[in-house]
């Protein structure tokens, strides 16, 4: 039902910019070699279902572009640009400071914040004592003997660091003295490179609990527990608050170690200076970026547009893509 609606959508969001536009029956010459060629994404997990989406849309009103994705963990995408120098045209963030931290100067020279999200405990009707979790116990039940949960790797995955994050901020809300310490110490065997790779584990029932955005479960149809505000990473106007909270991880270096505070949830997005089709890229991010287009499936998959938002690269980013940014002094 999920891709249905997807498909749906879809359809609808290119039959509006073909509405909008006479583009692609009137192309000139230069905009015909752009729209053309093979295009890299590498993307976080938790894009997987709104950039299949956007993708298939863009190839419908371009069909001679081929796209290429690429999901895994958004540190790990980072990592395959700087230390492997693998080929990439566009980088799609779970946290925007994965650019700023790990490719911001030397392999990227901009970013644009473009959604946010929230942090969730999600589970199945099979999961123990589904039936009784609630938002002011499930840190009791995740920490039964007979309960496992599941997180994704700090060192690879926003989505990590996040869980551990939000242990943090619950050990302060629920006033409970080592309570972050005595989840992070348990079924640390359950620890997975990326988020979505802990749904596998779910469905099979090989544990019971995960520490999830709140998207994903929606796109894969879970059941999952809302968390107060003051835990759930979700509220700008609380940033001060999550801003109490840490994770050391590595840096760009062997040996470097980041301090990642706690803040919002937000991607963030970036061409990479080696980008082979600089071009197609920006082409396909002006259509991700516009309300009418990609945003409109990021909002349909939970993931809410941010754009335009503020950035600290403002004179570096493309002037097509000028519009989707604010300049910070501005």
């Amino acid at each position: 039902m999920k891709k249905f609606v997807l498909l749906i959508l879809a359809a609808v969001v290119i039959i509006s910019s073909c509405g909008n536009s006479n583009k692609n029956n009137n192309l000139t010459e230069e905009e015909s070699d752009i729209l053309k060629g093979e295009l890299v994404i590498f993307h976080a997990g938790s894009l997987s279902y709104p950039v299949k989406a956007v993708c298939d849309s863009f190839r419908i009103r371009y069909p001679e572009v081929k796209i290429l994705t690429e999901a895994a963990g958004s540190k790990d995408c980072a990592r395959k640009i700087s230390d492997l120098g693998k080929p990439c045209d566009i980088m799609l963030s779970s946290d925007y400071k994965v650019i700023d931290d790990l490719l911001i100067p030397e392999w990227a020279d901009w970013n644009i914040k473009f959604a946010t999200n929230e942090m969730a405990i999600v589970y199945t009707a099979k999961s123990r004592y589904a039936n009784k979790i609630n938002k002011d116990n499930w840190y009791d039940i995740l920490l039964k003997k007979d309960v496992v949960f599941g997180r994704s790797d700090p060192e690879s995955d926003p989505c990590g660091v996040r869980a551990v994050l939000t242990m943090k901020l619950a050990q302060e809300y629920y006033k409970v003295r080592g309570l972050s310490e005595k989840m992070m110490a348990k079924d640390k065997n359950y620890i997975r490179p990326k988020e979505t790779d802990l749904i596998a584990l779910l469905e099979s029932n090989a544990v019971d609990y995960i520490f999830l955005y709140r998207s994903v479960a929606e796109q894969h149809q879970l059941n999952y527990l809302l968390l107060p505000d003051e835990i759930n990473l979700k509220k700008e106007e609380l940033s001060d608050l999550y801003a109490t909270v840490s994770v050391e991880t590595t840096g760009k270096k062997p040996g470097e170690k980041i301090l990642e505070t706690g803040a919002p949830m937000i991607y963030g997005l970036t061409i990479p200076k080696s980008a082979k089709n600089f071009n197609l890229a920006v082409a396909f991010l002006t259509f991700f970026l516009e309300p009418a287009g990609g945003m409109a499936i990021m909002e349909a998959n939970g993931q809410p547009s941010v754009v335009p938002s503020v950035s600290s690269h403002y004179d570096k980013i493309p002037d097509e893509l000028k519009k989707f940014a604010k300049h910070e002094n501005r």
